[in-house]
């Protein structure tokens, strides 16, 4: 019989992949901790969370028991008439622990269907008040999904081309890096006094997909100020910074401010199972509320509050508010910062970042681009030392499971130091 990979490569279609040209899938067979072991029994140690997902590391005792006992109990129901405990317990978790000003909890699948039942929930909120606001802002560098309303508040990049006619118009700011705070801060003016905004839409602190990029939550807080001041909804997408990414539990609480709206995804399961999360503050929520049909909320999906998915969220969410989690960011940022101050003479290194347990760095091999030609052999290197890390073009991020090790973090800090000399020699093979 082929192996897992001959066979996948026979009938599956992977995700952001030239299918053409990229090599066979490496087929993963078990998951512990940090670690990731292929059919061989070779272990690689997860420094991306496998997509940023992975609190906890894989297969942890507690999230899986959980499951197991409600697999056992209620598999799914319908959650239009219907609810349950799991759906309502992990509401209850997640409201404790976000900012104040967020009152009601709505399911969905995913981190894009999460923003996607934002910008819809804000359009609507509008239209219900008779308000004729029909645009949104967003930043310039931002990434909010693949489906086509969290398409249309990302950047406008070589991911969206081919379904630019498609998207809806929205309205673009520079993210306020060091030196673009002002410049930033004018355009959203300059825009607000021209368009009737409805939103505006931002990862708080850190863009992702972007390539790490951050910026002060002090300049956050003046943007969103002056949004406020126009009643303009503001909507945070937390799908990468939640739950404990940033150093905290979200990255909103490094605000002065708070947001209207929250987007959260990815961790929200501790990695395991997908399920999507949209908070609204009580006014939203209110704002829908009436005796006639056009006010109802039209929006759901099949698989809304799964309780097993649910139930994955309540487990995460008790592994996250233990003393020893919050301990762990604390070392993991610790670990990061003493790993920084060595790479800071190291001549292929530039623009170190760093916010909680996200550390990014960018190699000094020309323009920065997602289609950097050293992108794949950075990747390759770094498989073939048994690390996962998935390189943003020359940028190269370690965003762990916050059960990782002193130990396999020194592991993936000497893969890093490593890859400079494979840039060092890049350089002098293009001179």
């Amino acid at each position: 019989m082929n192996n897992l990979a001959q066979r996948d490569q026979q009938i599956i279609w992977h995700p952001y992949t030239q299918m053409q040209t990229a090599p066979p899938p490496l087929p993963i067979v078990r998951g512990e901790g940090a670690l990731l072991y292929d059919e061989a029994g070779t272990a690689y140690i997860d420094a991306v969370s496998s997509w940023w997902v992975n609190l906890h590391g894989h297969c942890h005792p507690h999230i899986t028991q959980r499951i197991t006992e409600q697999l056992n109990r209620l598999d799914h129901v319908i959650f239009a008439g219907f609810t349950h405990e799991p759906a309502v317990v992990l509401a209850e978790n997640i409201l404790q622990i976000l900012p104040t000003s967020q009152a009601k909890v709505f399911y969905s699948d995913n981190g894009s269907t999460a923003v996607e039942v934002a910008l819809k929930m804000a359009m609507q909120y509008w239209q219900i008040r008779g308000q004729a606001r029909t645009k949104i802002i967003a930043f310039r560098d931002s990434y909010h999904g693949d489906t086509f309303g969290a398409m249309s508040v990302s950047s406008r990049s070589a991911f969206t081309q081919p379904f630019e006619k498609y998207l809806f118009e929205v309205l673009f700011v520079d993210v306020p890096v060091t030196g673009r705070e002002e410049e930033s801060i004018n355009q959203l003016k300059a825009l607000i006094q021209e368009h009737d905004v409805a939103a505006f839409i931002f990862e708080p602190l850190v863009l992702g997909t972007a390539g790490m990029v951050m910026y002060a939550p002090e300049i956050l807080d003046k943007l969103m100020q002056v949004c406020r001041e126009k009643q303009i909804l503001l909507i945070a997408d937390e799908v990468m910074t939640g739950f404990g990414r940033t150093g905290r539990n979200f990255a909103c609480e490094y605000l002065t401010g708070q947001p209207d709206m929250v987007c959260l995804s990815k961790g929200l399961t501790g990695g395991v199972m997908a399920l999507g999360v949209t908070t609204c503050s009580q006014n939203i929520y209110d704002t829908f509320l009436g005796t006639e049909p056009h006010q109802t909320f039209f929006h759901g999906h099949s698989y809304t509050a799964n309780p097993i998915a649910c139930t994955a969220g309540i487990a995460s969410y008790e592994l996250l508010v233990q003393p020893e989690t919050q301990a762990h960011l604390q070392r993991i940022t610790t670990q990061h910062q003493q790993f920084i101050e060595r790479l800071r003479k190291n001549p292929a290194v530039k623009n170190i970042r760093q916010t909680g347990t996200i550390l990014a760095l960018e190699f000094n091999t020309g323009p920065t681009s997602y289609f950097n030609q050293i992108r794949d052999r950075l990747y390759n290197f770094a498989l073939v030392h048994q690390v996962l890390l998935r390189p943003l073009g020359n940028i190269i991020y370690i965003l762990p499971p916050y059960c990782i090790s002193d130990a396999q973090l020194a592991t993936v800090y000497e893969v890093i130091e490593k890859m400079s000399t494979l840039v060092t020699d890049n350089l002098h093979e293009s001179s």
